[in-house]
């Protein structure tokens, strides 16, 4: 009892510890997401996430880092087995004497930045407790492939659904990231734990068009998947798939998913165009109980899903299956009718309470080259039109597509199965090019063969103006501070490629001409694209827009799915605050 305290120097003196010693925490701020697994898998909730100030969110970070209570803490590690990225480890650092309870609260590689240099325990790819490796997605040999337009890609079995879903940690960043915030974890799980109805249900509480994104969706959602930090992301668009694809007709579906469909409210809606955004819009205008009626040029529904997109990566039933069950939650759509033609856009106009367009982008660029008004140029979505209505296309021996984007390798791939040897000519490198990197993956499985940083300067044709050869000069790649590197033509690269037909694919333009001077003159556009609010407003009057012909950025179906969604919460305001 008289002899002095043997521990009172004790912080002071260096202990001999196990080189494997779990202390502290550390965590490297700037790897961290904030994806919160190390929370969720906290037993002792000795974890909480907080936002700090030298932390900014954005894509694929949720802004927030762990905070750990060392008074609840066990230093088990699983927080640090279960990390996506592997920023956060344990250290041999352990001591910290305190007289304030709050001092042990710790936000590990904030408050103890030198902790660094003390690591004892970590978890790498091989330890880790997550699955790193994705569920392979069975397709198509491409030698067989490309005799057909059969879909290529097979599709998950339910054993390989229940595995791939099973790797999700649930971390929300991939809600955040989608375009119309899917409950993405949420169905997932549902598919884990075998309810596939259920994760049907999640599914269309927002997404109407699931099939179609199950199969062709930009899928921004995985770009953000914390697992694809150090791994592969979850397939999430093909677990979407595999939920949706399974029941086979709209009369399953209506069953199926049961929405709510509220009392008739006497307003009545009129929509121009069947494409992505102008279905969505219907879809749920028609369960909040407006009459509803699309106008669509075409014979069938979709816009560039139906008529862009190739049967092998899209087929038409996908389509006409989901188009079926709309038309049973009252959705009433008029085919070959054309606003501007068939019905003038004032008629529409005047005889509704509110009015959607969703028109896409019908007219493709030029290539504003010379010769190209020869016989055998091709816009790729003119291209693309005529080979998915079945029509017969003669595009010869040898084609040159032009353009580094989805339609551009659809185009080719397309030509490939019309026997054609095609070639696909880009400005810029390969990894440049916007295309989905499993489309460009396909396309070169498929044989079409790449001419990057080559720029089209002349088509070549004979005397009955038919194209026999493309002209163009070779680039190189020129830095630009802040920018990707610039294409620039090298002098005296000239160069002529043999080909019958040439597929331009460098972008597409929006069609006005279906509205009335009064209208069109007040309809504000920048670069021309039609400019909308949050709730997908117009400057016109009870005029609403979404889809590819308001979008700089993400044109693609679910992006146009997103805005018929918000367009239609922006109606329902506009029109039931009136009540």
């Amino acid at each position: 009892m008289g002899k002095t305290p043997h521990t009172i120097h004790f912080p002071d003196e260096e202990k001999n510890i196990s080189d494997r010693y779990r202390g502290f925490h550390h965590n490297d701020l700037d790897d961290c997401i904030g994806c919160g697994n190390c929370s969720t898998i906290c037993m002792n909730e000795a974890i909480d996430m907080v936002a700090l100030s030298e932390i900014e969110g954005g894509k694929g970070d949720s802004g927030l880092r762990p905070r750990v209570d060392y008074g609840r803490c066990c230093y088990c590690a699983l927080c640090v087995d279960v990390c996506p990225t592997g920023s956060l480890n344990m250290t041999k650092d352990f001591i910290q004497v305190t007289n304030d309870p709050f001092e042990f609260l710790m936000t590990p590689g904030k408050d103890n930045p030198e902790g660094k240099d003390k690591i004892s325990f970590t978890a790498d790819m091989d330890t880790s407790l997550n699955v790193f490796d994705r569920v392979p997605m069975r397709e198509l040999d491409p030698t067989e492939r490309i005799k057909s337009f059969a879909e290529v890609l097979l599709g998950y079995n339910e054993e390989e659904a229940r595995r791939e879903a099973d790797r999700c940690i649930s971390c929300g960043l991939c809600t955040e990231a989608c375009p119309v915030h899917m409950h993405i974890p949420e169905y997932i799980n549902a598919i884990a734990r075998g309810d596939d109805e259920e994760a049907l249900k999640i599914i269309y509480d927002n997404n109407d068009l699931p099939e179609v994104c199950g199969k062709v969706c930009t899928r921004v959602c995985e770009d953000v998947c914390a697992i694809q930090v150090r791994g592969e992301a979850v397939a999430i668009r093909w677990l979407k798939g595999y939920a949706t694809e399974t029941v086979n007709n709209a009369d399953l579906i209506k069953q199926i998913v049961n929405p709510e469909i509220r009392e008739a409210n006497n307003y009545k809606v009129g929509i121009i165009g069947a494409g992505p955004a102008g279905l969505t819009a219907g879809y749920y205008l028609s369960l909040r109980g407006y009459d509803v009626t699309i106008y669509e040029s075409h014979k069938d529904p979709g816009g560039m899903v139906m008529y862009g997109i190739p049967k092998y990566r899209l087929p038409y039933d996908s389509i006409q299956k989901q188009v079926d069950y709309m038309i049973k939650m009252g959705v009433k759509i008029h085919y070959n009718t054309t606003v501007g033609k068939d019905i003038e856009f004032n008629e529409i106009y005047n005889n509704n309470d509110a009015v959607f367009m969703g028109i896409g982008l019908q007219d493709a660029w030029s290539l504003g080259i010379e010769g190209e008004d020869a016989k055998g140029v091709w816009s790729a979505i003119d291209f693309l039109e005529k080979v998915n209505s079945d029509e017969t296309v003669d595009i010869g021996k040898r084609v040159v597509t032009v353009g580094g984007g989805n339609v551009s390798i659809d185009a080719s791939r397309v030509s490939r199965r019309l026997g054609a040897e095609v070639f696909q000519s880009y400005r810029r490198r390969i990894e440049d090019m916007p295309a989905d990197w499993e489309e460009l993956e396909g396309a070169e499985d498929e044989g079409v063969i790449f001419m990057k940083q080559t720029i089209p300067t002349r088509v070549i044709s004979d005397k009955n103006r038919k194209v026999t050869g493309l002209e163009y000069l070779k680039a190189k790649m020129v830095a630009e501070e802040g920018a990707r590197p610039r294409p620039v033509a090298i002098e005296g690269s000239e160069t002529i490629i043999e080909c019958d037909s040439i597929i331009a694919a460098i972008g597409q333009q929006a069609d006005f001409s279906l509205l009335p001077k009064e209208i069109a003159d007040k309809l504000e556009l920048n670069r021309g694209k039609i400019i909308i609010d949050d709730n997908r407003k117009t400057s016109i009057p009870k005029l609403f827009a979404g889809g590819d012909a308001t979008r700089y950025g993400n044109v693609d179906a679910i992006s146009a799915i997103a805005d018929g969604y918000y367009a239609t919460i922006g109606i329902d305001k506009m029109l039931m605050g009136k009540k």
